[in-house]
């Protein structure tokens, strides 16, 4: 398989994940500093996210995922303002993480993964993919990669938000978003790379059954 390019080269996910590592530690950090104020963390981290909107527009980033990003951290602010509980500015990412989980995983299910969807956008190939079996299997394998990665978070956060450690929320935050993101693209790569088979031409050339069968009595 000559494949040039990982995950992380067509999906540039670890830079975004560390723009949304940003402001959740911000939040924290002004949120101690300020005396335990939610409304001097809630503040600060929507400053940092309009400061990181404004640096990755400036860089060329996509309008639609970086206002999505500061979108998001409002509503995390707005929800802990509304339940004075600064443990609740994280409750956005429990749920979000909850439901990730849950839709990858039905992805699998129904054989339509969600990393094949993706990975066969960003290619221009829209469901090209699905017709080569050995494909669509090296995408169901590696998704299963990101269900995992959605429970790890879940397995973390949940305990930490009921005990309402918020110090301990900001640290998991930082340390399960761009590191784990990274772990992840790493290992559905090599997942993918591992279950198609010897002499199938990559991610960016999808076989139909036909030309797979054709191929391996070549």
């Amino acid at each position: 398989m000559a494949e040039p390019e990982s995950l992380a080269d067509l999906l540039g996910g670890r830079r975004a994940a560390l723009d949304a590592t940003v402001p959740p530690v911000i939040f924290v950090v002004a949120w101690f500093a300020g005396g335990r104020s939610i409304w001097v963390g809630a503040g600060a981290a929507v400053v940092a996210a309009l400061a990181v909107a404004a640096w990755r527009l400036r860089q060329g980033g996509r309008p639609r995922a970086v206002l999505i990003g500061l979108l998001g951290v409002c509503v995390a602010a707005l929800i802990a303002l509304r339940t004075g509980r600064a443990e609740d500015f994280f409750l956005l990412q429990i749920v979000t993480n909850a439901a990730s989980a849950l839709a990858w995983a039905v992805s699998i299910v129904i054989r339509w993964p969600l990393l094949g969807v993706i990975v066969g956008a960003v290619l221009g190939q829209k469901t090209r993919w699905r017709r080569d079996p050995a494909l669509l299997r090296a995408y169901c394998m590696g998704s299963w990669v990101w269900v995992g990665q959605y429970l790890v978070r879940l397995a973390v956060f949940v305990p930490l938000w009921a005990a309402h450690a918020v110090m301990a929320l900001g640290v998991a935050r930082g340390v399960l978003t761009w590191p784990l993101v990274a772990g992840c693209l790493a290992l559905s790569w090599w997942v993918i790379r591992r279950s198609l088979p010897a002499g199938h031409p990559g991610l960016r050339h999808p076989q139909s059954t036909a030309e797979a069968h054709a191929d391996r009595l070549a």
